[in-house]
């Protein structure tokens, strides 16, 4: 039980005239930016070296900005 090219035409005319063609081209035209964005992104990603993200490198900058501080709650703000 499969919807048939009628159903999809049906519904495609209701949703033409709930939002209109000019509507529906712009909905189209964002989500296509959205979408070669993202596979801009993912290209870039696959093309980083492997260095730029070395966890020993990471861990050794994490330890050189650790900030000690005291934590008080706000009862002790209060009082």
């Amino acid at each position: 039980m499969g919807i048939s090219i009628w159903q999809l035409l049906i519904i495609l005319a209701i949703v033409l005239v709930l939002f209109g063609a000019k509507r529906l081209r712009n909905l189209g035209t964002d989500l296509g930016t959205a979408v070669k964005g993202f596979k801009t992104s993912m290209k870039e990603e696959e093309n980083k070296p492997d260095d730029a993200a070395d966890p020993e490198q990471i861990e050794e900058g994490a330890e050189a900005r650790v900030i000690d501080g005291e934590v008080s709650s706000r009862e002790n703000e209060k009082a």
